[in-house]
Formats: structure tokens, sequence, C-alpha cells
């Protein structure tokens, strides 16, 4: 299954997606060191975003979280792509310093579709979209 969505930070990545049905913020809700989510109020409490698809509705919190996304890049916990289904500048700018690709607005409900394991291929070039392996 292929979903267009709109591009906000370019890249291309694949891998195993984790899915979160709850707003995130990176200052807080994620250890930077681990990659592991900290959040008790979580979904995806100790879940690892490390090297994954991390899909979400959109982000909450402060706009330190912009450098916590950077600080995780740098020290290898970083997802691979983020995709969301309505992004904000906390996420977009984060992931634009962090070389990380960032879809938003899928033309289908995304949170419906992809389940945590499933592959996903994410191509943010001039053109967005997303591709789902059950």
């Amino acid at each position: 299954m292929k979903i267009k969505a709109r591009v906000i930070s370019r890249g291309e990545a694949e891998g195993e997606a984790i899915v979160s049905r709850r707003s995130f913020s990176f200052l807080g809700d994620v250890d930077v060191e681990t990659g592991i989510v900290v959040a008790e109020d979580s979904d995806i409490a100790g879940e690892s975003i490390t090297n994954k698809i991390f899909i979400f509705p959109s982000a909450r919190g402060s706009t330190v979280g912009t450098y916590v996304l950077l600080r995780m890049k740098k020290a290898g916990t970083a997802p691979k792509a983020i995709i969301n289904v309505e992004s904000e500048a906390i996420i977009a700018v984060g992931a634009i310093i962090a070389e990380i690709p960032l879809l938003d607005r899928p033309d289908a409900n995304i949170l419906d579709i992809v389940e945590n394991g499933d592959f996903v291929r994410v191509s943010a070039g001039r053109e967005g979209w997303i591709e789902v392996e059950k």
C-alpha cells in the first residue's frame, strides 16, 4: 500500500514502524541516550524509537524538543524517519536540522493502517509517500 503525504524534511528511510496514538514530546517522553520511551502515560512506554519509523499524531511540549531530537541524532538513538498526522514547528525544525525525513498529512489515516513491527518505506523528496508492507 502506497500513501501520499506532505514533505516537511527531505530524505529516504525504511524500517520497522513504531506507532503511538498519542501526542509525543521529545523533551521528557524519551531517554535521549537509549531511545527508550520513558513517559509512563505513553501507549509505547518502554519501547525504543531508535532506528525505527516513528509514527504519531502530533507533538506536544517545549521548543527544547527540537534540540533533543538533534541530540538523539548525534547519539545514534533517533528514529530513521517520522510520520505525523499533523506536524508542527517543534518536530519540523528538529527533523530538518537533524536531517531526519518527516512527512505529515497522509492521504489515509496512517494510525489505522500501520501497526508496530510493520515494514515501512518513506520517500520525502519533491513528492512524499509512505509504503507499508504488512
